[in-house]
């Protein structure tokens, strides 16, 4: 039993070369969570974020796929972190895994709490929001504060397309705090995904890190099963209902 990382998920066959598999001792979910979502988060921290203990980190959509791993390396390099989310749901689950300060930006005036809770900003941000989330936290990063973007969800699902971030004065932000805003996309760092997937996986089995997977069972269609509810767990996905990593069983076991 094998997990890769590569273009084609959505099919029930693929052909991989066998230098882009990572063998794996159980068909779990977890490993497609950690395949992706994990090592996107061990290592843009690792290498971007170069964290320092005590430290105090913003993760954003912390309850996410990605998020929720973020938290969890942070809080184990002796951070402070701040999560955001959209649900008193979200909020139990992010003090589970350690989150200190969990903000349920539906409840609470985000761009507010931040101020008031941190006056002298944020030395890291794990953006996958984007939009508005993305210059709320350019605004309240520290000096020599470092930004990183995985991702900006919010640019996902317009009528043309992927959209731009936009930040008109971004550049005057960041000079007048000698801050930085730092890209990452997991296939430009492949050359270490096998080993930061085997490490993040270690941690897992071990019981040092939870891997949260959502496969639909809050749904009202029910869980994600077959590739017909692809659609389904997407729109999901967009809505900001998942907790967790979202997981398509394209071919369970029972079937």
């Amino acid at each position: 039993m094998v997990a890769y990382f590569n273009a084609g998920a959505f099919a029930e066959y693929t052909l991989v070369s066998a230098k882009q598999a990572i063998p794996l001792k159980e068909p779990q979910p977890e490993a497609l969570a950690v395949l992706v979502s994990g090592a996107t988060a061990f290592i843009a921290l690792q290498r971007l974020g170069e964290l320092k203990q005590g430290e105090t980190v913003l993760v954003t959509a912390a309850a996410g796929g990605t998020g929720h791993f973020a938290v969890q390396f942070a809080k184990m390099a002796g951070c402070h972190v701040i999560g955001t989310c959209s649900s008193r749901e979200k909020v139990e689950f992010l003090k589970s895994i350690g989150c200190d300060r969990p903000i349920n930006y539906k409840e609470e005036d985000l761009a507010a709490t931040l101020r008031r809770a941190y006056p002298k900003g944020v030395n890291v941000v794990y953006e996958s929001v984007g939009g508005t989330v993305f210059d709320l936290a350019v605004n309240n990063l520290s000096h020599h504060g470092r930004l990183l973007v995985v991702g900006f969800i919010s640019g996902y699902q317009s009528d043309s397309g992927l959209q731009p971030i936009r930040g008109a004065t971004l550049p005057a932000k960041l000079l007048q705090k000698s801050a930085s805003v730092r890209g990452f996309f997991l296939p430009h760092f492949l050359s270490e995904c096998t080993e930061s997937v085997q490490k993040v996986m270690q941690m897992q089995e071990q019981g040092k890190l939870l891997c949260a997977i959502d496969n639909g069972q809050m749904d009202k269609g029910g869980r994600f099963v077959g590739l017909e509810s692809v659609y389904r767990a997407i729109n999901y996905m967009y809505a900001g209902k998942n907790q967790g990593k979202v997981v398509v069983e394209v071919s369970p076991p029972n079937i």
